[in-house]
């Protein structure tokens, strides 16, 4: 999904939640995830650039209120490279390893039935208009970094510059993790500036977490959300960047940088 197709509403709406009720912020994981199980779906638009279908909803529950992605996997276009109708469960294991990570990289998600069947919910977070994406995707911010070390271990094949949601609070947010956990090595980012530096120290803990989190309820979690095989190779990459302790190296038979960028 490029900046255009996520980063704003569609015509009509500003995004965030549609005035029904309370808002809920994605900082509160567990109202959010209440909210994204339990809530009615009410299909808004489409976002019409996204590559598989992607639904632009408002979610209403006991007087909460917000609006949401729902992408359903009856929409999902067919890839040579990961299984067909695995694209929503690879984004929710995302949002498990970001929870696990303590940084808040993706916002709530969670896998549900929706109005066009089961598929992948996830909160809308609406990014300010006013940064600059271009620059905040070559900067040096230490938001960005932590999404540079979060793509590393979930093995991201596709991150854009459009898929960096910045609310301007300081945060930034990422969207779009449905081709991630491959089990080959397939980064694939504009994210590259820290390659081959060391890693800082919150990063080293927050991989701890990860790999502290794969051998108890992390990895039981992806267990439900992946093949074993792929759980097995997020936790030989988080061993990896452990043992090295600096950011990975471009892929040397793999595209470095995904197409378009934006």
């Amino acid at each position: 999904m490029t900046q255009s197709s996520r980063g704003r509403a569609p015509a009509g709406d500003a995004g965030g939640r549609d005035g029904a009720g309370h808002p809920v912020s994605p900082r509160d994981a567990a109202a959010a995830e209440r909210l994204l199980s339990a809530g009615r779906i009410a299909v808004e638009g489409r976002l019409v650039q996204a590559s598989n279908a992607t639904l632009y909803c408002s979610i209403e529950h006991d007087g909460v209120s917000a609006n949401c992605v729902y992408k359903p996997v009856a929409g999902e276009r067919p890839l040579w490279d990961f299984p067909d109708g695995t694209l929503a469960e690879r984004e929710v294991a995302a949002y498990e390893v970001s929870k696990a990570m303590g940084w808040s990289t993706v916002p709530p998600t969670v896998h549900r039935d929706g109005p066009y069947g089961p598929g992948m919910v996830q909160l809308w977070v609406e990014p300010d208009p006013d940064i600059d994406l271009v620059g905040l995707s070559r900067s040096d911010e230490e938001a960005v970094r932590r999404m540079a070390v979060f793509d590393a271990v979930v093995n991201n094949a596709d991150r854009k510059i459009g898929h960096l949601l910045p609310p301007g609070d300081g945060h930034v947010y990422g969207c779009d993790h449905g081709v991630c956990f491959s089990v080959e090595y397939k980064l694939r980012t504009v994210l590259w500036q820290w390659r081959g530096k060391p890693l800082t120290a919150e990063s080293v803990e927050a991989l701890g977490r990860v790999e502290g989190g794969l051998r108890g309820a992390l990895g039981a979690r992806l267990a439900e959300l992946l093949t074993a095989e792929e759980v097995d190779a997020t936790r030989r990459r988080v061993e990896l960047m452990l043992k090295h302790r600096i950011h990975p190296y471009p892929p040397e038979d793999w595209p470095a940088i995904p197409w378009p960028p934006l």
